[in-house]
Order: C-alpha cells, then structure tokens, then sequence
C-alpha cells in the first residue's frame, strides 16, 4: 500500500496503465468502433495512507464516513462493471503490475497485426475496403452522411462527454490511485503518472480500431463466428465484438489471446480495486475508530479481511445485476451518475481552504440525489418509461453524468459562502499516521545484530512507515512537480479532448483510404513504441 514512498518512476507508469486497463476498456474499446464507426476507439481512451484520511483531519467523522461511503460505492461500481464485461468474454471463450501489463501489450500487438495480416483481411488497405462494403449494413445515426468513416459523430461525441466525466469521477474518488501516489516517491509520482496516460490512450484506440473495424467487414462473412447472421445487441452491449473479430482472424489462437487478455485486464484492475477497499478497511475504519495505535500485525489483518468481505460483496452484486438483465453496456454508461458526486468537494478540500464542513458533505449528497434525478427524468422523458433499456441509452446517462459531477460544485461554493471556515494547511502536516512496527519485530531486528557480533545496541532499531521522501523534499521541490503536474494535464487534455479531435469533428469529411491507413500506422506505432 505504502511501500516506504519508494516506488519509482517504472513501476509507477506500469502500475498507472495496469489499473486504467479495466477488461472493460479493452471490450468497450471494440464495442464504440463497431456502434459509431473509427471516431469510438478514440473517445475510449486515473505520511497520510489514503485521501480519506485527510478528509478526516480537515471535516471530522461525519464527513470521514460520508466520504468512505462514496470512495467504497465507486470501487464496487467499477467492479462490477468490469466483472459484467469479463465474464461474458471468458464465459463465451471457455502477478505483479509489470506482468499483467506486459502480457496485455504482448497479446494486443498480436491481435492487431494478425489481424491487419491475416487473409480475411489483407492489409490496412483491405480492411478499409471491408469497411465500406459493410457500410450500407451499418447507417450511424448522427454520423456524418451516416457513414462509420467519419469523427464526426453526435452519439461519439456523447459517449466522449460521459466518458471524460465519468471516468474523472472514477479516479478521483478512487483511493487506489491515491495510495500509489502515496507509495511513490516524491520525483516518481508525476513522470509516473504522465508516461501512464500516454502510454494506456494508445491501447484502446490502436486495439478498438483495428478490432471493431475488423468486426464490422467480417461480420457477415463465415470467418464471423456468429454466420449466417449478424451479431445480436445483447452479445454487442455485452462486449462480444472483440472476441467474435478475434476468432474471425486467428481462429482458437485469437480465442486464448482474447481470453488470456481479459483474464489479465480483470485480475489486474480488480487487484486495484480490492487493494484500495482493503486499505479504506484497515486505516479508514479499523485504525481510524476501533485501534488508532494498530501497528503493522492488526492493520495487515484487517486488510485481508476487507479483501475477502469486499471480494463476495462485489460478486454478489455483480450476480444479481447479471441475473435482472444488466449487461456491461449498461454500467458503462450510466456508472457516473453514481462515481462523480464527490469529485469537486473532494478536490476542493485538497484545493480551497474557505470550503466549509457541511459543504463538503451536502454538496456530494445534493449532488448525488440531482445526478439521479436527472438521469431517470430525462430517460422517462425521452423513451416514455424508466426501464433498464431507457436508463442505458446515451442522452439520460449523459445528462446525468454530467449533473452529477457539476452540481456540487455549485452546492459547494454556495453553502460554503453562508457560513465558510479558513483552514489551516499547516496542521496536516503536524499530524502523525505512519504505523510503528510490533515491538516483537524490533526485538528479532535486536537479536539479529546480537548474533552478527554487536552486543549492545545504542538504541533499539524502529521500522517505521516514515514519509522519509516527502520529509526530505523541499517545499521548492514539492512546488516544482506541481507545476509540473498542472502543465501536463492541461497539455493532455488539451491535446487528446480538443486540438487533436474537434477539428477533426467539425470538419464533417469521410476518411480517404491512404488517411484510414495513416490513421491506423500511426495509432500502431503510438502503441508498439510508446504504449510497449
């Protein structure tokens, strides 16, 4: 969890693309290619433990629990949303962080080139060609000239907004991304977290392309395994485009690919996801109100125990949304209205000291009850009734995603200025929570170096969780990678969400074969020399 804050820039930016990779991102990835054409794979592309515990220090309990409650609620929607897409796939085809993502990027280089190679295909070329022999099968709705060779795309520019918005809210109220910032050292974190992101966009987008082009010219060829007829919504929302277009090209090779893909995606995210409840168990709850001098013993103990409650928590869950009709495509798109309710009074709590305490907590809350609202009013609004089918449409989850995320921080800024307080930063810092080892633990250290020749010890040795890295840090050099930060985010999102396909949107032109080519080397090349 916390590793000494000595993890490096490496194993950061593998860890970063490990738990970014949900099974769900590969699957979907294929899925909007095969919905909205070659524009879905682009928009497809996360001495204090966890945040909550500075929450704690800054609001107090109420907004401590409030808060656990949030962070919780989001890791077991992402669980599930991931487990609903997984299983589909491996039920149909029936490790440390650099291992799980080594495998994935070893096993979608296959998938791709076998693909762009095989004989069902051709070349980039032949693939363009299927493409448009399939368009009349395959009119888009708000697609330029409804063709699937167009960025624009109303429903892809939909999905865009949910999906920015959403997954915000995913990894901000993740505690897992927090606890690997925590475990990094200090000049780790940010070189980590960009060379991450660079490196997972190429993923989806390389993969989604290629695969959901694939899917959409075979489809109705008998290399398809569903031939004679096509694929049906049920199997598309579930995610089965990826591994059909597999089987299409490398046969029971590309079955074990896209099993062993999604094996590796799911275990490795839901690693993520079980590690950032466990921690929550253990210093949120366990240390926080039962033990608060637990040392290493009691809080290693209660983090198993949050691994295996949160474990059969989530797989019950995910049963019964399985059994009551509830498919991946479902989670996919509604999952915000449920994840992004705490994303602006959690960052203001980090950011602005005037936030008060009963803001940060009626405005997460207040912010949670619009997002449903409008989420279900605009699905009865727009499709007659509230049904799962109505719920799971693009414009009801979009509308509600994007309430969600945004009313609370007008709630916020509001309650904050009836009544706002001026916290003062400096007492984070005067607050201890690393956890001392067992005094049997010193006492074997003790006798260890009595029995290497040194009788008498000056003091007795203390294995700490010191934030040794963040101590030794200067201020100048905690303001620089700030700096740093801010300048990378912005030039990431400016880059990949605006300068790169807007333009590209308002254009309203159809790819030209040599710029589907281009298209697809360049989104190889990001991926085998970048993302690899």
């Amino acid at each position: 969890m916390v590793a000494n804050r000595s993890v490096g820039t490496g194993l950061v930016a593998s860890a970063v693309v490990s738990s970014w990779l949900w099974s769900t991102a590969l699957l979907s990835a294929v899925l909007v290619a095969y919905q909205y054409g070659i524009s879905g794979p682009f928009w497809r592309v996360p001495s204090a433990h966890t945040v909550l515990e500075i929450i704690k220090l800054r609001y107090g309990t109420l907004a401590h629990l409030s808060f656990t409650f949030l962070a919780v609620v989001n890791n077991l929607f992402n669980t599930i949303n991931m487990i609903l897409g997984a299983s589909s796939a491996i039920t149909y085809l029936f490790l440390t962080d650099y291992i799980h993502t080594f495998i994935i990027l070893i096993l979608c280089c296959y998938l791709t080139l076998k693909a762009l190679t095989s004989p069902e295909v051709g070349s980039i070329g032949g693939l363009y060609d299927l493409v448009v022999e399939a368009q009349p099968n395959h009119v888009i709705d708000g697609n330029y000239q409804g063709s699937l060779l167009t960025m624009t795309s109303q429903q892809g520019i939909f999905f865009a907004i949910i999906l920015l918005v959403s997954n915000f809210g995913a990894v901000i109220m993740d505690t897992g991304y927090f606890t690997k910032a925590f475990a990094a050292s200090p000049e780790g974190v940010v070189p980590g977290y960009v060379i991450g992101g660079i490196s997972y966009f190429s993923i989806p987008w390389a993969l989604g392309t290629v695969m959901g082009m694939v899917a959409l010219g075979l489809e109705t060829t008998r290399a398809f395994p569903t031939y004679p007829r096509t694929m049906t919504s049920s199997e598309v929302t579930n995610g089965l485009a990826l591994p059909y277009a597999a089987i299409a090209v490398a046969g029971k090779g590309g079955a074990v690919a896209t099993l062993l893909m999604t094996f590796m995606a799911v275990t490795s995210t839901l690693s993520a996801q079980v590690i950032a409840v466990s921690s929550i168990v253990a210093f949120d709850v366990y240390r926080t109100y039962f033990n608060k001098s637990a040392g290493n013993k009691e809080v290693i103990l209660w983090s198993r125990i949050g691994v295996v409650s949160f474990g059969l928590v989530a797989a019950g869950l995910t049963a019964l949304f399985h059994y009551v009709g509830i498919d991946m495509g479902w989670t996919l798109y509604m999952i915000g209205v449920i994840t992004c309710p705490g994303i602006f009074p959690l960052i203001l709590s980090i950011l602005w000291r005037k936030q008060s305490r009963v803001a940060v907590i009626a405005s997460a809350y207040l912010g949670l009850a619009t997002g449903l609202a409008v989420w279900l009013g605009t699905a009865h609004r727009f499709y007659g009734a509230v049904t799962v089918t109505s719920t799971g449409q693009t414009l009801p989850c979009m509308y509600g995603t994007v309430a969600s995320a945004f009313s609370p921080l007008l709630y916020s800024v509001l309650i904050t200025y009836l009544g706002p307080e001026d916290f003062d930063w400096t007492s984070l810092s005067k607050t201890s929570l690393a956890v001392k080892a067992e005094d049997e633990v010193s006492e074997r250290i003790e006798d260890q170096a009595k029995s290497d020749g040194k009788t008498e010890l000056s003091k007795k040795p203390q294995i700490t969780e010191v934030n040794e890295g963040y101590e030794d840090a200067s201020e100048t050099t905690g303001r620089r990678w700030s700096r740093y930060a801010l300048f990378w985010a912005i030039a990431t999102f400016l880059g990949h969400w605006v300068l790169w396909p807007l333009p590209m949107y308002a254009a309203k032109f159809l790819f030209s074969k040599g710029l589907f080519v281009a298209w697809i080397v360049v989104a190889e090349i990001w991926f085998i020399t970048v993302g690899a």
